[in-house]
This record gives C-alpha cells, structure tokens and sequence, in this order.
C-alpha cells in the first residue's frame, strides 16, 4: 500500500483552533495506520482509520479546503485496506466517494489536488475487479486529467509515472491469462497516458508499443494492425538510436513476413496429416 500525503496546508488554520488540533491527531492515526500496515495487521489498521475519521467529525466546517483534503486522504487509506482485507465491495464504494471529493477539490485547487486525482486513478486500476469498469472509469476520468496537463507540474507527472506503470502492469497480466482484446486496451491508455506525461515518443512508449504489438500477434485477425503499429514505431526507435528496441521491431517484422509466407505450405500439411487420420478412423 502508498501512504499519500495529501497537502494539507495548516498555515490555512488557526493554530489555536481545536480544528487544528484534530487535524494533527488525525495525520497521527494515519501515520500509526501506516505503520500497522506494513506490519500486515490490516485490522489494527482499519481501526485506526475509523478512529480518524469519527475524530475528523468534530471539525467545525465541512466545506474547509483542508477538511476535505484530509477526508480524501483517508479514503484512500480505507479503499485500500478493505482490499488488503478482501471486503472488495466496501473498497469499490470508497473508491467512488474518493472520485467525488477530488473532483470537488479540483475546482478548488487543480494544480493543488491534480496530482491525488491522477493517484486515484492508478487505486481503481488495483482495486477494481471489473476489468470492464475500470477501463470505463478510466476514460471518464481522462477528460478531467486532460485539463490538468495544460499546466504541468512535478507532482502531476510523478502520478502520472504511477498511473502508467500500474495500467502497464495490469495489461501484462491479462495478456498473460489470454484476455487480449482488454490486455491491448490497458496497454492503449498506458501509452496515452506516458505520452501525454512526456509530450513525445520516449523509449518507454516504444517498448510498451512493441508489447502491445507482440500482444496482438496472437490473435490471428489482429496481426496485420500489429505490423502497421511496428512498421509506425520502427522510426521513432532509430531515432532514439535504441538498438535493442529496434532489432525487436524488425525481428517481429520478420516473424509476421515468415508466417505469412509459409501459411499456405503449413495448411497443406495439417490437412494431408489430418486427412489420412480421419479416413483411419473412419
């Protein structure tokens, strides 16, 4: 689990408000919280977030910038145990409450919460168990991040970096498990994403391109698309000089050339080893 550290900006507060010192207890139930989890004590640790949440209704105003700063962080904090601890329904909810209180601290403050926005969109990636509705929520969210971008800054682009590498990851496992028409999606938007974060092609976009390639070469009708996006990446890896890269582009290449040339002979094969086992049977 990340342990995100919202901004709260305490200057914002009286100093000897008594909602400054909630504030305080509830950074330091987090912190514990934080502590327990690395200790793998899922339970200790929901109990303290709850703890901090029943501690945070004594604050005084609910519309403060910093009070729903604060409220998002521990909902991050319980989507993510109640993962840990397989209550995947609860987490799913938490997940969507965190999405509505971004968004509404992104009218305040985009360049300010941009960054958690972003987080909070790699944490549905992890957590939710529909592939489907995770994609979904994904292109939903794009639209806000689009605007985020016009103004970019470090802590949107250390979350965007997060956001591509978990996108990344959860296509390499579908892939691995033979869901490849979502595989292929997942690698879509982790390079949507990377290129948006960057402005441009980098190495990194190029070798996600070249598994989203290797990727559709196992689907049969998919593997002319596949060479189209090699033979467009191919430049953009001789001009980064990535050697390596470039010898795999031209290695698939090759393979895609080889299995069209030879399809022809190999079903002849199949059918003249197929035919004379089926009459034996017969």
């Amino acid at each position: 689990m990340s342990h995100i550290p919202l901004p709260i900006d305490l200057n914002r507060l009286d100093k000897k408000s008594p909602d400054t010192e909630v504030i305080h207890n509830v950074i330091e139930a987090r912190d514990t919280a934080h502590k327990l989890i690395t200790e793998e004590r899922y339970i200790d640790a929901l109990e303290r977030i709850v703890t901090a949440m029943r501690e945070l209704r004594a604050f005084s105003d609910f519309d403060n910038v910093e009070f729903k700063a604060i409220f998002a962080a521990l909902l991050f904090d319980l989507a993510e145990v109640h993962f840990l601890l397989k209550d995947y329904k609860q987490s799913e909810k938490e997940l969507d409450t965190l999405f509505k209180v971004l968004e509404n601290l992104l009218r305040e403050d985009a360049d300010r919460f941009g960054p958690y926005h972003i987080l909070a969109m790699e944490l549905s990636t992890r957590i939710l168990r529909s592939r489907k509705k995770a994609m979904d929520l994904l292109i939903k969210q794009r639209i806000a991040v689009d605007a985020l971008y016009e103004k970019v800054n470090s802590g949107v682009v250390a979350a965007t970096d997060r956001l591509v590498d978990s996108l990344h990851k959860v296509a390499e496992l579908l892939g691995a498990a033979g869901d490849y028409k979502a595989a292929l999606k997942f690698f879509a938007e982790a390079i949507k994403f990377s290129k948006k974060r960057t402005g441009k092609v980098t190495r990194k976009e190029i070798k996600m391109t070249i598994q989203m390639a290797e990727t559709m070469m196992r689907v049969k009708s998919m593997t002319p698309r596949a060479k189209r996006l090699l033979q467009a990446v191919l430049p953009h890896a001789i001009s980064l000089e990535t050697i390596e890269l470039e010898e795999e582009i031209i290695a698939l290449l090759e393979i895609i050339d080889g299995e069209k040339a030879q399809e022809p002979r190999w079903k002849t094969f199949l059918h003249n080893i197929v035919r004379p086992a089926k009459n034996k049977i017969k």
